[in-house]
């Protein structure tokens, strides 16, 4: 059946939105938001509802690009004091972490296929394949999981989670490829070749995101766009460029366009604040259709057969497989505590970035038995998002190293935001019966120094207020401060507990 553009764009926008709404029930309920967006594709797939998609390079390239913008994002959000004191133990679990969980899974994989299922009939080289398409943690799963419950961590674990999953993509893939290519060759691989492809392709990768990170700013900061509302525009279309370019200077283009979001995010160029929000909802959106497409293209059905050796293999990685190699790999860190450790090893999220590379040698077309490592990787993936995803709160508390966040919330009344350049803090404040026995003008209200009430919303009017403003019971006011502690201080004395508080970073 032939499907015309207008019934795809109508199909495109119900799955977005039931996976919108899907996916806020799932935030309440502690459900990673990710694993809804693939079960809605799951459900609506050819199993499902009959939605047939099975065009594996078409989801290859929707992959690719998602996957370029989550990382680029994810680089832009990235900041060089948060990870700094974590840089070394972060590169070393992206690089020789994401070797050691292949090699490690791969031989438990080989081993158990000729002990306890002889039937999958499988090689060394093949599970090695497959246990290097998910060697890698999935950036998308631990930037939105982390992010979207708002986990506030001890001893710096969450930029070094952040940075490990969002720079050992590249490391993973070209494991993957690699085996791809021993298999192709046969019975004669040329070790040192594809040995020197993988050093190549990451330090190239490596150096050209850095370079092109630092050229793309500059070009943004001597553009000057007739229309600011282009410049977003703009970032994205860096981001693909330093991808595409990396790749043809034969290196990685996942840790170039990562390593460019680093460079491009900690620098200042020209509305840096709006081009971010912009990036922001753009890997959300690229996040949703890379879930929704890789649910679309599995059939359930085929998951049967592989459930119970992927549910043994996700039950070595999660509980031996990746514990071994986080404590081994952490060994020269000795500041790093066990605790810290642990949690590291709780956290080897499985998600996105799996099914995709698991989509390569699929695509090929010439890698003997790839749709089975497909629907392997698929069903650990959605074991690591149950079984991991869903716990990350408890087993920080658990730890002890959850922290209380702090009481901010986004404001109600006052869109409003600082350059990042300026420090300060910013409240959405509630005036009540009670507040106005402190003082019914403004100038009567005990605010610390150094503060300002900058506007009032009465109703549905906004107006920038004076001393002599009288002040009215359903009042909200705008309110900025170099200090934030006398402020907040300051509301508890005179017994304001309703208000939004934001602190500029």
């Amino acid at each position: 059946m032939q499907i015309n553009m207008e019934l795809l764009l109508l199909l495109g926008s119900i799955l977005f939105f039931i996976s919108m709404l899907v996916g806020k029930a799932g935030t309440r309920y502690g459900v990673p938001v990710l694993l809804l967006f693939l079960v809605v594709g799951m459900v609506f797939g050819s199993d499902g509802f009959g939605l047939n998609f099975e065009n594996v390079q078409v989801a290859q390239a929707i992959g690719s690009v998602c996957l370029i913008m989550i990382l680029f994002s994810g680089g832009l959000d990235t900041k060089y004091n948060e990870i700094k004191p974590i840089v070394w133990p972060g590169v070393v679990l992206a690089t020789i972490g994401v070797l050691l969980t292949a090699l490690v899974t791969g031989l438990f994989i080989y081993w158990l296929s000729g002990m306890l299922f002889p039937s999958m009939g499988i090689g060394l080289v093949t599970a090695m394949l497959l246990a290097s398409t998910f060697s890698s943690t999935d950036s998308a799963s631990v930037f939105g999981i982390l992010r979207s419950k708002g986990l506030i961590l001890k001893n710096n674990l969450r930029p070094l989670l952040e940075l490990e999953s969002g720079s050992n993509d590249p490391m993973a893939y070209m494991l993957t490829i690699m085996f791809m290519q021993i298999i192709r060759s046969g019975g004669n691989p040329d070790y040192g070749m594809v040995a020197i492809m993988v050093v190549v392709q990451l330090l190239v990768g490596a150096v050209a995101g850095y370079l092109l990170g630092k050229l793309a700013v500059k070009i943004i900061n001597r553009i000057r766009m007739g229309n600011t509302s282009l410049y977003p525009i703009l970032l994205l279309t860096m981001g693909i460029f330093i991808y595409s370019a990396t790749y043809y200077l034969q290196g990685n283009g996942y840790l170039a366009v990562y390593i460019a979001g680093l460079v491009i995010g900690n620098s200042k160029f020209s509305h840096k604040r709006s081009s971010m929000n912009f990036m922001d909802g753009f890997a959300w959106m690229s996040q949703i259709l890379l879930f929704l497409t890789l649910g679309l293209l599995v059939n359930p059905s085929e998951l049967i057969s592989v459930f119970i050796p992927a549910l043994i293999v996700s039950a070595f990685l999660i509980f031996i497989g990746r514990p071994i190699v986080v404590f081994f790999t952490l060994i020269p860190f000795r500041k790093i505590k066990i605790k810290d450790k642990l949690y590291v090893s709780w956290v080897g999220l499985r998600g996105a970035v799996p099914i995709i590379f698991a989509i390569i040698p699929l695509a090929a077309g010439d890698i003997p038995h790839a749709r089975w490592v497909f629907n392997m990787v698929f069903v650990i993936t959605i074991v690591s998002l149950l079984v991991q995803g869903t716990s990350l709160p408890m087993i920080a508390r658990w730890l002890g190293l959850a922290e209380k966040p702090p009481s901010y919330k986004e404001f109600e009344d006052f869109d409003f935001e600082f350059a990042e350049e300026i420090k300060s803090a910013m409240t959405e404040i509630h005036i009540s019966e009670d507040t106005l026995n402190y003082g019914k003008n403004l100038i009567e209200m005990p605010l610390p120094d150094k503060t300002l009430v900058v506007m009032v919303k009465r109703g549905a009017i906004y107006f920038v207020p004076t001393g002599l403003t009288e002040l009215h019971a359903g009042d909200k006011l705008l309110v900025i401060s170099d200090d934030e502690d006398a402020l907040k201080e300051t509301y508890k004395n005179i017994g304001i507990s309703d208000y939004s508080y934001q602190k500029n970073k």
